[in-house]
Formats: C-alpha cells, structure tokens, sequence
C-alpha cells in the first residue's frame, strides 16, 4: 500500500504565498477558486490543534503582541487527503473517492453538485464551481494534462496526481523558497516527510475530527 502524504516545516514557512501560485498556474485555476491558502495569525496560540484556523480567529498578514514585542505565524492549508475521509462517507455517488496511493480524488463525471462532501469536510478546502469561470488571461499557463473544471462540480487539491504519474512532485512543493515542503509515502519509513519529522513536534489539522489527515504539520 502507499500512502502519499506532505510535510510543512512552519519554522520554514515566510508566507510568501509561492506554494498558492505555483498551484493557481499548474492546475489552470479560474479567478474564484484556490487549492492552496496560507493563513496568517499573530497569536502565540496559533494552530494549536487546529483550533486558531476552526475558529476563524486570523487575519492574513497581521502580526500580534505588542511592538516591539510581536509575533506572526503563518499556516498553509489544502486538502489534507485524509486516511478516514469524512468527504467520502457522505458523497451520494461515489464521486468522492480515496484512491489506491492514498490520495482523495473527485471523479467530476459522478459527481453531482450537491456540495454534501463540502459540509461534511472540516477543513473548508472543497469548492463547488457553480457557474461559468473566468480567468485572468485566455490562454491556460499550467501543466497540459491538469484536471479540467466542469461547471455544478465540486474541486480541491489533487496533490497534483497528474505530476506525480510522471514521477515529479507536487507544484506546491517545486518552487517553495524556504524548502517547507517534504512530499512522500507516509508508509516508507525512509520517505521525506518521515525523517523530515523525526525529532520535530508533529500536529495535525483538526486531528479531534479523527479524519487522520496525511499533511503534517512541524512546528
């Protein structure tokens, strides 16, 4: 079995938003819609169990504390292509399926526009395209074989399956300045994202919804 999965090192995240463009460009994506956002929080609290982003208690680029005594923490969010995925459980087709290497695809065909996985997912990362998009040049810059986008479908992060059938890693990863990404098999002990965290204090996003997400957090 493989389980592919990432690792954000967010000692090394500057919030730059590279990860969010490279993504936005590979997959073609229309004005509205964002597989990947980088949040911002000034608190010292900040992603403790998830709890600062659940709360919506963040402000994008707006430090904390007092000057000069302030302090600014920054925290990518995607699909985090849970082991147990809430998404799946619920959608009334089979649209919303987790694949043999892990990750947690939407076949656009089945899927209907009925937006039950968008509720049932706790990390708010799904979006349903619910009419016609616009982009900001005609002409499409990302990679030749990116999922379309298909109008009454609902769209996430594909972990960029369609690179890593060609044996690259995820665009997210590819142009990040600060290194923050490490991409793998969860279930290769000697992957990336494994000895990336060894020694590391390790979080999961919204761990208590028992969804065991395969994006690891090192704080």
């Amino acid at each position: 079995m493989t389980q592919y999965g990432m690792a954000i090192d967010l000692k090394r995240c500057f919030g730059c938003q590279t990860c969010a463009a490279a993504c936005k460009v590979a997959n073609n994506l229309p004005k509205s819609l964002n597989y990947n956002v980088v949040y911002t929080k000034g608190d010292s609290d900040f992603a403790h169990k998830g709890t600062a982003v659940a709360t919506g208690a963040i402000v994008n680029d707006s430090a904390g504390g007092n000057y000069p005594d302030c302090t600014l923490h920054f925290f990518p969010v995607q699909c985090q292509h849970c082991g147990s995925p809430s998404c799946v459980v619920v959608c009334p087709t089979g649209a919303s399926a987790k694949d043999e290497d892990g990750i947690v695809s939407v076949d656009y065909d089945a899927c209907i526009g009925c937006g039950t996985c968008i509720k049932a997912c706790p990390y708010e990362v799904r979006t349903l395209l619910s009419e016609q998009q616009t982009y900001y040049i005609d002409e499409a810059l990302g990679e030749v074989d990116a999922p379309p986008h298909k109008v009454m479908t609902v769209e996430k992060c594909t972990f960029c399956k369609n690179l890593i059938a060609r044996d690259e890693t995820p665009a997210c990863m590819q142009l990040c300045p600060g290194r923050a990404r490490y991409w793998g098999d969860l279930d290769d002990p000697a992957s990336a994202p494994n000895v990336a965290k060894q020694g590391r204090e390790v979080m999961y996003f919204l761990e208590s919804e028992g969804t065991n997400p395969s994006v690891i957090y090192l704080r």
